[in-house]
């Protein structure tokens, strides 16, 4: 609930100004972040804050949307006649199904229960399809109602404590599974309540594998969040868990755990802490090259081929354009086996034209991207920004080609 120290940006008076130094510091973002996030000085953003200055362009807005993480435009504007959602896609037709197995959490199960074999089959078909499918949610979506009910059973009905544990490291990654799914959805409720309940699960199974794989996506649930401090607090302490188990850990653990390195050094870009950032990616790209040859992480997507990608997403986020091309001509895309990573990645790509001034291959990458996994970009917020963005282009093939994408990804009607 909003107080009187930071007032509902929903309130009518509240200019842009005003609604965007809230949402900065909802964030706990200080003006100085915020300007190197946009590269503007901190004098612009106070003079923005403070209304000296107009509203800015639609496209800055948008950037600031972006670096705030803003979920409909309407929080920054205040203009009905803008509401548009950035970081929340369409609410998936599976959603229900899935939000019904979640809630429901019975103390009592007429299911015959599965066994941790079976489950553990079941789980990987269900990551193949995941990876191999270009809707990855429609694919995921059919087969986790089940997955949930029956690892929740399976739990229960373990008769030692060995098999108990065997079956809350399966429980965990479940719900891992389900995280992917829900994420982005316009259910923030339900994503934090399977985020919180596949940490609970790991803790239960001591399975330092499953612990990782919770803590990876707790973390990115709190950056989503704007929950920066949070994010790296869980960072760094599964980090000082795993750690000491790497001279003897199997390859997941490492995996996991070079994938954990490197969301500490995404915190750190999302921040605008260059040193920082590239210094972790630096570190996890060594655990990466030491996995075996070939080796592809199923939940994290942890690779060589993935941390090239990567170093795409640091330097578009500490907003250096020709780094961020450099580091985009240097990945090889098409060596991502997983359909929603390759599509994710290309997305990544896009974001570093468009931050370089090349719209045109921007939206020719998004494009590509929707042509991967149609899925992926429909609830990708920064590619749906640049989209919204190009469609006041100038160029009026830039504006054909932006409205195509747009109606495409459901932001604009037909």
């Amino acid at each position: 609930m909003p107080n009187e120290a930071t007032p509902d940006p929903y309130a009518h008076p509240l200019v842009f100004g005003q609604r965007m130094q809230i949402l900065r510091t909802r964030r706990g973002m200080s003006r100085p972040v915020l300007a190197g996030l946009l590269g503007r000085s901190p004098s612009w953003v106070k003079q923005v804050e403070n209304g000296v200055l107009n509203t800015p362009s639609l496209s800055m807005i948008l950037r600031i949307a972006e670096v705030l993480r803003v979920r409909d435009l309407v929080e920054l504007t205040g203009d009905p006649a803008t509401s548009a959602e950035l970081f929340t896609g369409p609410g998936h037709r599976l959603l229900p199904a899935v939000r019904e197995a979640v809630d429901a959490f019975p103390v009592r199960y007429e299911r015959e229960p599965v066994s941790a074999t079976c489950l553990r089959q079941r789980l990987d078909r269900a990551w193949a399809a995941r990876h191999s499918a270009a809707n990855h949610r429609a694919a995921v979506g059919a087969l986790l109602p089940d997955l949930i009910r029956d690892a929740q059973c399976g739990t229960r009905a373990a008769e030692t404590s060995a098999e108990r544990r065997a079956m809350q490291a399966i429980l965990s990654e479940v719900y891992s599974l389900a995280q992917f799914f829900v994420a982005y959805q316009p259910d923030p409720a339900l994503l934090w309540r399977v985020a919180e309940r596949g940490m609970v699960a790991a803790q239960e199974s001591e399975d330092p594998h499953a612990i990782g794989v919770a803590a990876w996506l707790t973390v990115q649930a709190h950056r989503d969040a704007g929950h920066f401090d949070a994010a790296e607090t869980v960072n760094a302490e599964t980090l000082r868990y795993l750690e000491p188990m790497l001279p003897d850990a199997s390859t997941e653990v490492r995996a996991v755990t070079g994938a954990l390195r490197f969301e500490a050094g995404y915190t750190a870009a999302r921040r605008g802490e260059a040193g920082t950032a590239w210094g972790w990616w630096d570190r996890a790209r060594r655990l990466a090259e030491a996995l075996p040859p070939g080796y592809y992480h199923p939940v994290t997507s942890f690779s060589t081929a993935v941390m090239s990608a990567h170093a795409v997403t640091v330097a578009v986020e500490l907003r250096a354009g020709p780094e961020s091309v450099r580091q985009s001509a240097r990945a090889d895309g098409d060596l991502i086996p997983s359909r929603p990573r390759r599509a994710r990645h290309r997305i990544e790509e896009a974001r570093a034209h468009h931050l370089d001034g090349r719209a045109d291959v921007a939206l020719a990458t998004l494009a590509k991207a929707h042509a991967t996994a149609p899925e992926t970009i429909a609830y990708n917020g920064y590619a749906r920004r640049i989209v919204l963005e190009e469609t006041e282009s100038r160029s009026p093939e830039r504006r054909r080609r932006a409205g195509e994408l747009a109606v495409q990804l459901g932001v604009l009607a037909v």
